[in-house]
């Protein structure tokens, strides 16, 4: 046998050593490091520099404040006509001295808005606390309670009435939604034929097509005597669009979650209904986050359409101002001031996404 020289062999603890440290790479290998980021990073260049006219036009030789229109006819953006058209845009055609109450609504929207974000107060109290607040809106807006001076629907305006019109959609679709996507999933042939002719008919169809539709047809399927404003009408195309496409997503979801959990909730004992509600359908909407959110932007941007069928929302509000003869005709300065709203929003929706995506998530895994 090899005998084995064990005099150089380390007895005890080993101390503690440092990681390499990584090898930093040149900020030039960052953007060249490559033919594709060679290429991206040129062609962004090249679009920056052609760029610089529009930024020259948007900022250095901008007229931001003015009494005298006349001063806009030459040079850059004129947004001092945003300044003196501001309350028309965000509110519209509403009366002047009645608009702290779009204010209020907004307000209070806001307000639920943040303390709805967190999943920890999401229940059937936060369910009723929304029902209340939105009741109050509408109170607020129309007025006739609470000593409040009546404003008709056809007097709202501007960035009240797109909130409101894409919550309420949003809202209402909703809960149609997730029946329509039982519905299609259901074994039962009269549920299932129902809910796919609903889905299919309503997504057939533009929206521009259903907002006609239910401008002009709604009123002669009403039993005689009633009647819808115009603003109802147009909601309630913009719900039954909603809950179709928002169906086809929680379809989606209800079909990533596996069916040996219903299974072994029906050998448990529990009912179809609250297996559904408390196992099911959680799992599910979990699952499609993202399309969620996408539809819910979708839905946003949506309102916009709604100025076809005399809805004077927040685009109306400005395409209007827009006509004013007074100023020299600044209709881009009117239409990037709305699309700065929309992407406000929009982008708010998206980071709200991601957060409680990646919250699920983490939740998940523990």
């Amino acid at each position: 046998m090899t005998a084995i020289d064990v005099s150089s062999t380390r007895v005890g603890p080993l101390e503690p050593s440092t990681p390499p440290r990584p090898k930093r790479k040149p900020i030039l290998h960052l953007f060249f490091g490559d033919l594709v980021a060679t290429v991206l990073t040129v062609t962004t260049g090249f679009l920056l520099i052609l760029m610089m006219p529009a930024l020259n036009w948007a900022t250095f030789d901008a007229v931001w404040s003015t009494d005298d229109p006349a001063n806009c006819r030459e040079g850059g953006a004129c947004w001092a006509f945003i300044g003196a058209k501001f309350r028309f845009i965000i509110f519209g055609v509403y009366p002047p001295d009645e608009q702290w109450r779009p204010i209020l609504v907004m307000s209070l929207l806001l307000v639920m808005i943040l303390a709805s974000l967190s999943p920890r107060l999401w229940g059937r109290r936060l369910i009723a606390v929304w029902i209340t607040s939105v009741a109050i809106m509408l109170g607020l807006m129309w007025g006739g309670v609470f000593g409040l001076t009546p404003v008709p629907t056809s007097s709202w305006g501007g960035l009240p009435v797109t909130l409101l019109l894409a919550l309420l959609s949003l809202g209402l679709g909703f809960p149609f939604a997730v029946l329509l996507a039982l519905g299609r999933r259901s074994s039962l042939p009269i549920p299932r034929l129902m809910s796919l002719l609903t889905i299919e008919l309503v997504r057939g169809l533009p929206l521009v097509g259903l907002l006609f539709v239910a401008s002009i047809l709604l009123p002669l399927l009403l039993p005689a005597g009633w009647s819808i404003d115009k603003l109802g009408r147009t909601l309630a195309a913009l719900t039954v669009f909603a809950a179709a496409y928002l169906a086809e997503v929680i379809r989606g979801g209800l079909q990533g979650v596996p069916s040996g959990q219903l299974e072994a909730a029906r050998a448990l004992g529990i009912p179809g209904w609250k297996a559904v509600w408390h196992i099911v359908l959680p799992q599910a909407l979990q699952k499609v986050i993202p399309p969620l959110t996408n539809t819910a932007i979708v839905m946003v941007k949506n309102t916009s359409l709604v100025l076809i069928v005399g809805v004077f929302d927040m685009l109306s509000a400005a395409r209007v101002a827009a006509t004013d003869p007074v100023w020299p005709a600044p209709y881009v300065e009117s239409y990037i001031f709305v699309a700065l709203i929309y992407f406000l929003i929009c982008f708010g929706i998206s980071n709200y996404s991601r957060w409680l995506e990646t919250r699920v998530q983490t939740r998940s895994y523990r």
